[in-house]
């Protein structure tokens, strides 16, 4: 099976935050492949794996950089595929590297998550290809359903807390909006009901008590 999405690092220490991209494409059943490759150490081997990747069914990009960061730039230079760049934390705790990942010249955009974000570079290359692919975009869709199931789950291990005298019970004032909504049509039905009630009956000339 062919990888449709490649993650490539500048350096091998940034395995420990590429991995979460690793993991969550694994979990999804989502071909990808693994590379390490430097814009500034191997320029003429970024350029060649860019123009290349196209040919070769890849689909993304996902691209670690840390400092510098010029590793996305570079290769979204040299290809039309889409690349999400991912800044490593470093000196200034991954700032340097989200700029520089971030201000690229136009016509060269490199999408780009948060300082270390990983998985959700993986998250976001799925979606970029669920809108050609029913497959992975259900996949997509469950997994983010599943996301509301584990909050939910969170607040009734939170709710069965019985530890604290003082701890009291939440409730949801989205629920309760919406429950004050429907009240609200409830009493507007009627009232029309009623009013279209009169309309008829006085065409009629019934008379009231």
């Amino acid at each position: 099976m062919k990888p449709l999405v490649s993650i490539i690092m500048g350096s091998t220490s940034d395995l420990p935050v590429m991995e979460k991209a690793c993991k969550w494409l694994e979990q999804q059943e989502i071909p990808f492949e693994v590379n390490a490759l430097s814009a500034h150490r191997t320029p003429d081997a970024v350029e060649t794996f860019a123009k290349e990747a196209k040919g070769r069914g890849i689909k993304v990009i996902i691209a670690g950089a840390g400092m510098a960061a010029a590793l996305p730039g570079v290769i979204a230079a040299s290809t039309s595929l889409p690349v999400i760049g991912v800044p490593i934390k470093g000196m200034l705790d991954g700032l340097d590297a989200m700029l520089s990942i971030i201000q690229m010249p136009p016509g060269i955009p490199v999408a780009t998550v948060g300082v270390n974000g990983a998985q959700n570079a993986a998250v976001l290359a799925a979606e970029m290809m669920a809108l050609g692919d029913e497959a992975i975009a259900r996949k997509v869709d469950n997994w983010k359903a599943s996301l509301g199931a584990k909050i939910e789950k969170a607040n009734k291990e939170l709710a069965d807390i019985k530890d604290y005298k003082f701890k009291k019970a939440y409730y949801c004032l989205s629920c309760l909006f919406s429950f004050n909504h429907l009240c609200h049509f409830l009493q507007y039905s009627v009232v029309k009901k009623w009013q279209r009630s009169i309309h008829y009956h006085s065409r009629n000339n019934d008379r009231f008590i």
